[in-house]
């Protein structure tokens, strides 16, 4: 231990730090590379024989040409996602059956939840409070 200064312990693990990011780096633009809807086949081989054959400079000139579709392809995959939540949401309070006996108030307080949150419409509410209550 005497050959290896605490100093030269704090480099070697920023640099083991800094290339396990670079990898994470890789893979997420690899995965945009493949999930772009807007670039064609050509494109998408092209980009990904750049980025594996030189891997730091296709990395970076990927990051500056494409930087920000990357950032709109996770925006528009997150909004998706959300959107197929409430919309699973949605069918399940509206597509319950009658209430079990007792459990009517519960129903109603969990769609009151719901609407609150926005994930109910006003006239989704009143047709899943019709059924619990009917």
């Amino acid at each position: 231990m005497d050959d290896y200064p605490l100093l030269n312990l704090f480099w070697t693990m920023m640099w083991f730090f800094l290339w396990i990011l670079w990898l994470f780096l890789l893979f997420r633009v690899v995965a945009d590379i493949f999930r772009s809807p807007d670039l064609g086949g050509w494109g998408k081989a092209g980009w990904l024989v750049l980025v594996i054959l030189l891997p730091y400079l296709g990395v970076l000139v990927y990051l500056i040409a494409r930087g920000g579709k990357m950032g709109e392809h996770d925006f528009a995959s997150a909004q998706k996602r959300d959107q197929a939540f409430k919309e699973y949401v949605r069918d399940a309070a509206g597509t319950s059956g009658p209430a079990p006996a007792g459990g009517g108030a519960d129903q109603l307080a969990k769609l009151a939840d719901l609407k609150r949150s926005g994930d109910l419409s006003q006239e989704e509410y009143d047709r899943a409070k019709a059924r619990v209550l009917g």
